[in-house]
């Protein structure tokens, strides 16, 4: 099935097409999304979901683009823009009750929340990177942990440079990839 086939399956409400025009272009749209606001991770995912949520609703009203990939980076950019603009418009500045509140320290239920709440965390992604085949593993950890750059990692390894930024660059997306995908799955339900 080619792009456009796909597009209008997923306009007659074909969930698996609406799941491989998230995944054939989640990439594109994420790498877009950091570069137009490269402070926020979760921002540009949120955006990202925010459209292919959008696109879900409005399956029926839409007509075929002639370049999806162009429509859905064009549409990623209109969310994150609006987004932005309506959070300046709302931006107001702190009185002095507001930096009160800035500088209280937390109480013990709010550091032992999150506390809880970053275990779990890296708990989850020990347990992601423990499903990446081993020399991935350990390529992420001479990169990660010891701070070693390419040529580095190419030595312990004993491979060229390249080859050890593919084996970063392939365990990071695995990881991004695990990650994203239950985002995926909670989206094809609203």
């Amino acid at each position: 099935m080619n792009e456009q086939q796909l597009w209008a399956a997923f306009q007659s409400g074909n969930e698996e097409a609406y799941t491989q025009l998230y995944q054939l272009h989640i990439r594109a749209m994420y790498r877009y999304g950091m570069s137009l606001v490269a402070v926020s991770e979760a921002f540009v995912l949120d955006c990202v979901h925010d459209v292919f949520t959008e696109l879900w609703a409005k399956r029926n009203r839409l007509t075929t683009p002639n370049n999806i990939r162009h429509y859905l980076l064009k549409a990623l950019k209109n969310r994150i823009m609006h987004l932005l603009e309506r959070k300046e418009r709302y931006n107001k500045s702190l009185d002095e009750a507001d930096y009160d509140v800035l500088w209280t320290e937390p109480n013990e239920l709010e550091i032992r929340e999150e506390l809880e709440a970053a275990n779990t965390r890296q708990q989850r992604l020990q347990r992601l990177i423990a499903q990446l085949p081993p020399r991935q593993q350990e390529a992420l950890k001479l990169r990660f942990v010891e701070n070693m750059n390419y040529n580095q990692i190419g030595e312990v390894l004993d491979v060229n440079q390249q080859s050890a930024k593919n084996l970063v660059f392939r365990a990071v997306e695995k990881l991004r990839d695990w990650i994203i995908l239950p985002f995926l799955t909670f989206s094809t339900f609203f």
